[in-house]
């Protein structure tokens, strides 16, 4: 029973702990500066969810990742190192992304590829071979917000 309690206590000091990450909002972006241990992917990735179920337009740079929302409801994680992506929510309804995490790491289950041109967010799928051209997305504060945090 006290490791049971202690586990417990350890998991509310963790969220309190991440309740108190600084976070600066600024035009519909998030910039969160996030301890690498501090990470709790599946947290950002239903925050990005619950934004884009709301058709709210933000963008969250962790770690090596960028996950965005848009008032479309649509929402997306992407890799920009390897251009690679997976949808988190279509039309404001979540999807379920493949990922695994422990304290020190994670992985995720990559749908396919992207590519953004001048407007279009470009989505390549693995699975299907289908390639998808999304108009309206906040391309340009993306491929911005890629060059600030991770200088591709």
């Amino acid at each position: 029973m006290k490791h049971a309690d202690h586990d417990h206590r350890e998991q509310r000091k963790r969220r309190r702990a991440r309740g108190r990450r600084p976070l600066q909002n600024n035009a519909g972006s998030d910039r969160r500066w996030i301890e690498g241990k501090d990470v709790h992917l599946a947290d950002e990735i239903r925050y990005i969810q619950q934004r884009a179920a709301e058709r709210d337009t933000r963008i969250v740079t962790i770690g090596p990742l960028l996950l965005f929302s848009d008032e479309s409801g649509d929402a997306w994680m992407l890799d920009p190192a390897d251009r690679l992506a997976t949808r988190l929510a279509e039309a404001g309804d979540p999807r379920l992304a493949r990922v695994e995490e422990t304290e020190e790491r994670f992985a995720v289950g990559w749908q396919g590829r992207y590519e953004i041109i001048r407007l279009a967010f470009v989505f390549s799928d693995d699975e299907s071979g289908r390639v998808t051209t999304i108009l309206g997305y906040p391309t340009r504060q993306i491929i911005q917000r890629i060059a600030e945090v991770f200088g591709c």
